[in-house]
């Protein structure tokens, strides 16, 4: 993956999660950081391969519409 695509995408998701309800926060780190939940949001998004970017963010913007569309 392009390394300026891999870039966005981290920062997209950084900054989608952080607008996110608490129980959406420990879902997604029970999703990408199972074994560490007491992980920061920040850190576990860095940590997350590159093959798993596009879907988180395809998550996000799900929990997102709903969360703004209630």
């Amino acid at each position: 993956m392009n390394e300026t695509i891999i870039v966005f995408a981290r920062d997209n998701i950084k900054k989608n999660i952080a607008i996110c309800s608490n129980s959406a926060k420990l879902l997604f780190k029970r999703m990408y950081s199972h074994n560490n939940l007491e992980m920061e949001l920040n850190d576990v998004v860095d940590n997350m391969s590159e093959q798993s970017l596009s879907w988180a963010m395809t998550q996000l913007q799900n929990t997102l519409k709903e969360k703004y569309l209630k």
